[in-house]
């Protein structure tokens, strides 16, 4: 995988952050060796998205959520679009955000969840990776802190109570000739701080380097693949790069089956305002916007919104 950083998050922060920022500022990528999350409650979730999806069209359709832009629920085949690509992406998702009490000062920008009463065990095994995902996000979070030369807890209440998203993913399997090459997601930036995905070891995850050449990303099983998203990117000003990156479908066998993955994208807080850090200020540092506002206008662009 070339220079892409594969670091043990075992490790003491300040030993991995200058591996793991200069990964991120030439790559926009990198890999993620014992971040935490038991391999239990992987695979007890792996097969129950791959139970969900599984279910009658007519059954997941009934979770999707109306006016909901996708936060929330089942998302179907062929709705979302990567920014400017003409055509929709080759997959269909389930949602699972962050539950807020209803009196909680940001719980109007944040949907309750929805569960699927088919699939037995589906909520508590999701909150449960979903707050490991939220608790792995943080402590990379603190290393790229230390990199950029901030506290090591810096990032704490920038995060704190987010609109972060878990998203399983399945891209069916096609036929015949349109298989082997087929776009299952188009090139495109994430939105959000970071990007700690599960599922990556299946071929089919490209980044673009800055070169344009595309780069395969084959991490070792069980490693999470991490990525700066646009928000961190305008924070910094660039000196983190939000990369872009698309799923191909794989060569071969592979190419007819289907593809399953779990991206955590984690958010700011929806009224965290998206200044540039004063390191990082030039002349062409963006103005400063909310983490909501940004939020919105990129779901207006994929289609979401």
């Amino acid at each position: 995988m070339t220079d892409i950083a594969s670091v043990s998050i075992a490790r003491p922060l300040s030993e991995l952050a200058d591996e793991l920022g200069t990964s991120f500022a030439e790559y926009g990528f990198a890999v993620i060796r014992d971040h935490g999350i038991p391999a239990d409650l992987i695979a007890r979730a792996e097969e129950m998205s791959k139970a969900f999806f599984a279910l009658p069209d007519e059954t997941k359709r009934s979770y999707i959520l109306a006016g909901g832009g996708g936060a929330r629920g089942y998302t179907p085949f062929g709705t979302e679009k990567a920014k400017d690509a003409s055509v929709h992406d080759l997959k269909e998702f389930w949602h699972v955000g962050r539950d807020l009490p209803a009196d909680h000062p940001l719980a109007e920008y944040m949907a309750p969840n929805i569960w699927p009463v088919e699939v037995s065990g589906f909520r508590e095994t999701f909150e449960a990776l979903y707050a490991a995902f939220d608790e792995a996000g943080r402590k990379v979070l603190s290393a790229i802190a230390l990199h950029l030369g901030l506290d090591e807890h810096f990032f704490d209440a920038t995060v704190e109570d987010g609109n972060s998203v878990m998203r399983l993913l399945r891209y069916p399997p096609l036929e015949g000739a349109e298989a082997e090459g087929a776009i299952r997601a188009a090139a495109h930036g994430d939105i959000n701080t970071i990007t700690l995905l599960l599922g990556a070891e299946e071929a089919g995850l490209e980044l673009l380097k800055a070169d344009g050449e595309w780069l395969a990303i084959d991490p070792p099983e069980g490693a999470l693949v991490v990525n700066i998203g646009d928000m961190l990117d305008r924070l910094t000003n660039g000196r983190l790069v939000s990369t872009k990156h698309r799923v191909v479908n794989p060569k071969g066998e592979a190419a007819y089956r289907a593809r399953y993955s779990m991206p955590f994208f984690l958010h700011f807080r929806p009224d965290y305002m998206i200044e540039t850090l004063p390191s990082c200020v030039d002349e062409n540092a963006p103005p400063p916007i909310s983490s909501h506002e940004f939020l919105l206008q990129r779901l207006r662009e994929i289609n979401l919104a």
